[in-house]
């Protein structure tokens, strides 16, 4: 994984061209245009949507403006899933751009958890590199590193710096020689059919008889169901976020 930098650097790199609109109800002094956005599939929305909130900001009345919000399609846009997720999901099927709904009012308190400034964004998304080095590790890796290390991580992401980010998460991919890989995969299944949030369980990357784990393996192990012979319309997306926090998010439609 650490030496495999062209494809990493493509992966970091993936945009999906999107279309963002001002939901109709909206009240504006003005007619609010569509606003355009190549997005990074391993950003955060509430990372990347500045620009977005103040394109529709200009054409709207102060006392009408709350928190920002998006929608595809009915659905709310979780901010705490990774964009290329949340594509995946729910649009990998339709002609891009991706179209987009903002909102500023009425915010779907049931299906969004808050966010109101990216100090929640960064403690989400360290909280999900510890549980991933926890897994892989037990820990030691991220515990060995100082404080700026942790926040170099983070403003690699936040302002999408390849090789600031990965000069540090290049650590977190890396195990002793004598080691036989990670403790434990990383990982979790979205649904898109289903109420459940994701499945997430223990697997490790070698078998008791020392064979290398595919992802076949992990599939059979962990959503059976899925892959049986009469299964033939179950297909996965494999999105890779940020490699040392979930390296295989995917979604099962």
């Amino acid at each position: 994984m650490t030496d495999d930098k062209d494809v990493l650097r493509d992966v970091w790199f993936g945009r999906i061209p999107t279309c963002f609109t001002l939901y109709q109800d909206e009240i504006t002094e003005r007619e609010a245009e569509p606003y355009y956005l190549l997005l990074p599939r391993i950003s955060y929305l509430t990372l990347v949507t500045d620009k977005v909130k103040k394109h529709f900001q200009k054409v709207m009345r102060q006392e009408e403006v709350s928190e920002i919000w998006f929608e595809y399609e009915g659905t709310p846009l979780k901010w705490h899933y990774p964009i290329g997720l949340l594509f995946d999901l729910h649009a990998s099927n339709t002609a891009l751009p991706w179209s987009i709904t903002v909102h500023f009012k009425n915010f779907p308190e049931k299906d969004l958890l808050h966010c109101h400034s990216k100090d929640v964004i960064e403690a989400h998304f360290m909280a999900c590199i510890k549980e991933a080095d926890a897994l892989k590790h037990k820990s030691q890796v991220i515990n060995e590193m100082q404080k700026k290390d942790h926040k170099q991580l983070w403003m690699g992401l936040q302002n999408d710096k390849f090789e600031q980010f990965w000069a540090i998460n290049r650590k977190l991919m890396e195990y002793p020689p004598e080691d036989n890989g990670f403790r434990y995969i990383p990982f979790r299944i979205y649904q898109a059919t289903t109420e459940r949030p994701f499945i997430q369980k223990l697997f490790r990357p070698i078998a008791s008889g020392g064979q290398l784990h595919t992802l076949g393996d992990l599939l059979k192990d962990v959503c059976p169901s899925a892959i049986t012979p009469k299964g033939g319309d179950c297909w996965f997306l494999m999105h890779c976020t940020h490699c040392s926090v979930f390296p295989q998010n995917l979604s099962l439609r």
